[in-house]
């Protein structure tokens, strides 16, 4: 079984218990309760997190379509963030604020096709090259033709989309490269168990507290204070249950029918009637039981991930080498070493990349330790003089 395979099947374990500094400085103080206080499993917003919000547009041969980012900082490098398959751009809010405050730099957490608010007419295409093209024309969209100095971060799916935007120069101010906790190796070995990880999650919630509670103990989010943002946008309220209205005309339309049926002749469609009737009747308790379900569970996934199995192998599959081959300083930061494949263990040790593994993590590693990842990027940054430290952070380079 492989390491990434192991995660997932501990995914569904309940977490561990934090460890002193192991999450962002925030969430540590609010995960350190006495006795007898529950956890607040409350929607944060993502205003407490990063400055502003944009829809930005791009125009293509079918039309227009508007991707969603989240946006801090106003001097500095930015740094593009990809988040992973089935989260979302605000899976970064608690790393922003984290990062900004070490560093001087400009975030942009970007919403990838079919996930969180972005919008998109082919929502089906979620192929590396079309959503590689995608980073490259919001880039477009944002800056023009001058844009600034940027670094792409991407975690998981968004590490390997990263990769291949950046392999096929796609961004042409590209100064750096970071992947989060993906390595082609384990993934490939991971997609044969992904359809049974996935079909073991719930398929609804009753709430976005619930939806927030079950990541943290089902240990796919291990840092509730990153949760309690991140989940908003995994998640979406089920439609058709916004308008009861809609609902309740529908089962007085099959009311009226059944009334209208019984002022016809009884004695040539009695035995017609009452068939007719007890359909009608099964259906009215059919829809009434599908709207009480609706509406006991009114939360569920933003993008149905089982759906797009057959992208996976072309995220992930020769990934390695197109990272190696990338000539731009790189970083791979890893949950556990034992992550890494035959490729990406020749490639470290002739020095090609920076790599540092932070343990005791799960597999949303920026997520789970966001103080950690940003100290491991700051330092990148500043080693590289890619930007400059902000609030007396002080670099500790890792040995590795």
């Amino acid at each position: 079984m492989s390491a990434l395979e192991k995660s997932m099947h501990l995914g569904r374990l309940p977490s561990r218990p934090p460890l002193p500094g192991s999450g962002g400085s925030q969430s540590g103080a609010k995960m350190r309760m006495g006795p007898g206080r529950k956890r607040d499993f409350s929607p944060v917003s993502w205003s407490q997190y990063f400055e502003s919000m944009e829809d930005v547009e791009v125009e293509n041969e079918t039309g227009k379509d508007t991707f969603r980012v989240y946006k801090s900082g106003s001097a500095g490098p930015v740094l593009l963030l990809l988040h992973g398959g089935g989260h979302s751009a605000l899976s970064w809010a608690v790393f922003t604020a984290a990062i900004i405050s070490r560093v001087q730099c400009r975030i942009v957490a970007l919403d990838l096709r079919s996930h969180g608010e972005t919008k998109v007419r082919n929502s089906e295409d979620l192929s590396a090259e079309t959503m590689a093209k995608d980073v490259g024309n919001v880039v477009e969209a944002m800056y023009g033709d001058l844009p600034p100095p940027i670094m792409l971060i991407g975690h998981s799916m968004g590490g390997a989309i990263a990769v291949h935007t950046a392999s096929s120069n796609l961004v042409p101010s590209l100064l750096g490269l970071c992947m989060i906790d993906v390595v082609e190796g384990t993934a490939m070995d991971a997609l044969n168990s992904m359809q049974n990880f996935l079909r073991g999650r719930p398929k609804t919630f009753k709430s976005l507290e619930n939806a927030i509670e079950w990541s943290v103990k089902s240990g796919q989010i291990r840092n509730l204070e990153s949760a309690r943002v991140s989940m908003v946008g995994q998640v979406k309220q089920c439609e058709g249950i916004t308008s009861p209205e809609g609902s309740k005309s529908i089962v007085e339309g099959i009311i009226e029918e059944e009334e209208e049926d019984e002022e016809g002749s009884e004695s040539v469609h009695k035995r017609k009637k009452e068939d007719d009737l007890e359909g009608l009747h099964s259906e009215t308790q059919n829809l009434l039981l599908f709207l009480q379900t609706k509406k006991d569970h009114p939360y569920t996934w933003r993008i149905e991930l089982a759906k797009t199995e057959k992208y996976w192998d072309g995220w992930f599959r020769g990934l390695s080498n197109l990272f190696l081959s990338c000539p731009i300083p790189k970083l791979l930061l890893l949950a556990g070493v034992d992550r890494l494949d035959k490729d990406l263990t020749i490639g470290q040790m002739q020095g090609k990349f920076q790599m540092q593994v932070l343990p005791q993590c799960g597999h949303a590693v920026h997520e789970d330790a966001p103080d950690k990842v940003a100290e491991a990027v700051a330092t990148f940054l500043i080693r590289h003089r890619f930007a400059e430290p902000v609030g007396g952070f002080q670099c500790v380079f890792p040995g590795c």
